[in-house]
């Protein structure tokens, strides 16, 4: 095998729930921790056995999210914790972060993914420059250095599908099959979900017509057209993906860690790659990881893949997507996208490798393989290529 191989024993997920929904009360390590604990019992993996969990968290702001995990779902106390903020790619780059520990000798036994708790993130603000004034509270940090580098990412997007003639229609097209695949799959993909405050499946998904479609208000459209013309390619509402809280992860082992514990393996993770792209333009960056992780596998192109999975923060992005490498859309999210389910920020990448692995052990054979992609703000893109074993 190749010195980097990681391979994964067991993946699961917690159902994806809006903001403020079932999961309200919860705080990111309680969300996470029965799948934690779940996942070990399907690899038949003792907590004590665990040398290091790495968690993508993008809200937290600050602290250690991490060893808030490990302690909370009784892994042991030597156990290394790492907390990885890439911002939506951060679930990815956990686990590959994960892989490069098992690869440097670090550990031979890692939970790797990522949680959010949108719903109890903190309020953050800047500090005054002097006593006598208020702090002023802020949504999201700055992603670049500069204004121009860092627009309002619905505003990049609604610049870039005009400006790539990705209309409304095209968009609310795409959205409304990503919430039918999701909803017609609901009982395919139950098994990945681990319950959670008794929510056993995502709960954002709803069956929407083209009619209802079209009379949700748009959200955000191009700045650099006149309106009618702006009108026609801009973002509704059902074209992003919803706020949201969930919590995924994989369990990776080393080759000789698997066979001394006697673990079945299921999957192995082939190539990741991690990279940056125009800090302006963040949606294509999924596009550029796809592409260096085929590359780093030795794949010339995602048809070479037989299942694909993209965090689809928006319509637009998997239409470009797609378009990008040449792939049929009907291979894309065969379940149900990130549009569908929601934006859980630093857990959409895991639960889209959650996602892409059920679908690798449930329908393909062995040898078959599956590419994960994910863009995040400030322009970065993450990707992975797995293999069933």
């Amino acid at each position: 095998m190749h010195a980097t191989t990681a391979l994964i024993a067991a993946w699961a997920r917690s159902a994806v729930v809006p903001r403020g929904g079932a999961f309200k009360a919860l705080h990111a390590h309680e969300i996470a921790s029965p799948v934690v604990q779940t996942l070990l019992q399907r690899a038949g993996v003792q907590a004590a056995q665990v040398n290091a969990v790495v968690v993508g968290n993008a809200l937290g702001a600050g602290g250690n999210p991490a060893r808030m995990l490990a302690l909370n779902a009784g892994l042991p106390q030597a156990c290394a914790a790492y907390t990885v903020d890439t911002q939506c790619c951060a679930g990815l780059d956990a686990v590959a972060m994960g892989i490069g520990l098992i690869a440097s000798g670090q550990a031979e036994v890692v939970i790797a993914g990522g949680m959010e708790a949108w719903s109890r993130s903190p309020i953050r603000m800047h500090r005054p420059w002097h006593a006598s004034e208020a702090p002023v509270a802020y949504e999201r940090p700055a992603f670049a250095p500069t204004p121009e580098q860092d627009p309002d990412l619905l505003l990049s997007a609604a610049r870039y599908a005009a400006q790539h003639g990705y209309t409304r229609a095209q968009q609310d097209a795409y959205a409304c099959d990503s919430h039918q695949r999701a909803v017609t799959h609901q009982a395919t993909i139950a098994t990945e979900i681990v319950a959670v405050a008794g929510v056993l499946r995502d709960a954002y998904p709803r069956l929407i017509d083209a009619a209802r479609a079209q009379r949700m208000p748009f959200v955000a459209r191009s700045d650099d057209r006149p309106a009618p013309e702006a009108d026609a390619y801009a973002l509704s509402a059902l074209t992003i993906s919803t706020q949201a809280d969930g919590a995924a992860f994989v369990l990776l082992l080393s080759p000789i860690a698997a066979g001394r514990l006697g673990v079945h393996v299921k999957a192995e993770c082939v190539a990741t790659a991690s990279v940056g792209g125009a800090p302006e333009l963040p949606l294509i960056a999924a596009e550029l990881a796809a592409r260096e992780a085929l590359k780093r596998a030795g794949l010339n192109q995602a048809n070479d893949m037989q299942f694909v999975e993209l965090h689809d923060a928006f319509a637009v992005q998997g239409l470009s997507f797609a378009d990008g490498l040449s792939l049929d859309l009907q291979r894309l999210n065969a379940h149900g996208g990130g549009v569908a389910r929601g934006h859980p920020i630093g857990a959409s990448a895991a639960i889209a490798l959650v996602r892409l692995l059920a679908d690798v052990e449930r329908e393909g054979m062995s040898g078959s393989q599956g590419l994960v992609a994910v863009a995040g703000a400030g322009g970065l893109g993450a990707a992975a290529v797995v293999r069933k074993c």
